[in-house]
């Protein structure tokens, strides 16, 4: 496994598996790598060739008051379980190389970056998006694979590769998740003793609306107010939003219909911790 700091070096490093055609696939991710990111390196291991892991907390999709600086960094630690995966390249760009000064461009989506995070968080897509097509010109991938957690972030990589013709596939891969049901996050490692055994109830809500629409509720808003009533069992959680979308355009859906995919999202803070999940549901 080698790492590098350069885009130009691991250019040079892919050439010989482009020239023989040779299938590479793609993780991103900011580093503090957990069973989640984990589970897509070997998804990634399974079906490429090449398997590269890029490792860069993104400063583009932070706003001035969120947790830049805070978030946590091991890049010794996150090198030591990719190499147990067998993961072929580390990409672990500085910021002032990814970024020069003179770097002014930016890649925004007017429609899926508005709702669920993008309502609190105005810039945030136009960062993931803009530092992911970035990445994906340096690696140049067969597969991107991504979490469903970032389920939205998911659904705008997918539209902006389409949009853009790029040539590569998207693939998300299921939550993982801890015994007790709570999403892994590199964030967990911020919660308390109490606020971690009031986070699985996030969790919780979630199948709370899985369960009602199966045994045949369609109202949305009745859907929520069960959903948040269960929430009410973590006095430490502050709710962020509670949203019942359409899985493909992520528009409110008011009254689910038979056959329709729906995505139940959440977002909660226990202190300065933000934490999301979600569900997908079929109507």
């Amino acid at each position: 496994m080698k790492t590098f700091r350069s885009s130009e070096a691991l250019k040079g490093a892919l050439v010989s598996f482009r020239k023989k055609n040779k299938k590479i696939g793609f993780v991103p991710t900011m580093g503090s790598l957990h069973e989640g990111h984990l589970s897509l390196v070997r998804l990634a291991r399974e079906e490429n060739k090449a398997v590269v892991v890029s490792i860069f907390v993104n400063p583009l999709q932070f706003g001035p008051k969120e947790d830049f600086w805070r978030y946590p960094r091991d890049l010794a630690r996150d090198s030591r379980l990719l190499k147990k995966e067998k993961a072929d390249f580390i990409f672990a760009p500085l910021p002032k190389e990814f970024y020069p000064e003179d770097f002014e461009t930016s890649v925004s989506l007017s429609r899926l970056s508005r709702p669920l995070c993008g309502a609190a968080r105005p810039t945030h897509f136009t960062g993931v998006a803009t530092g992911v097509l970035k990445l994906l010109n340096i690696v140049m991938p067969r597969t991107l694979y991504l979490g469903q957690k970032d389920y939205q972030q998911f659904r705008v990589i997918e539209q902006m590769v389409r949009d853009m013709d790029f040539p590569c596939r998207v693939k998300a891969a299921p939550i993982v998740r801890e015994a007790d049901g709570l999403a892994m996050s590199s964030r967990n490692i911020f919660l308390s003793r109490t606020e971690r055994r009031e986070a699985p109830f996030i969790r919780r809500s979630l199948e709370e609306v899985e369960r009602l629409v199966k045994s045949g509720f369609h109202d949305a808003s009745k859907l929520k107010q069960r959903a948040l009533e269960i929430l009410k069992l973590a006095p430490h959680a502050r709710l962020d939003y509670l949203e019942i979308v359409d899985a493909q355009s992520l528009e409110s859906v008011i009254r689910l219909k038979p056959g329709s995919k729906i995505l139940a999202a959440i977002a909660v803070f226990f202190g300065k911790t933000r934490l999301i999940d979600n569900v997908l549901i079929r109507g």
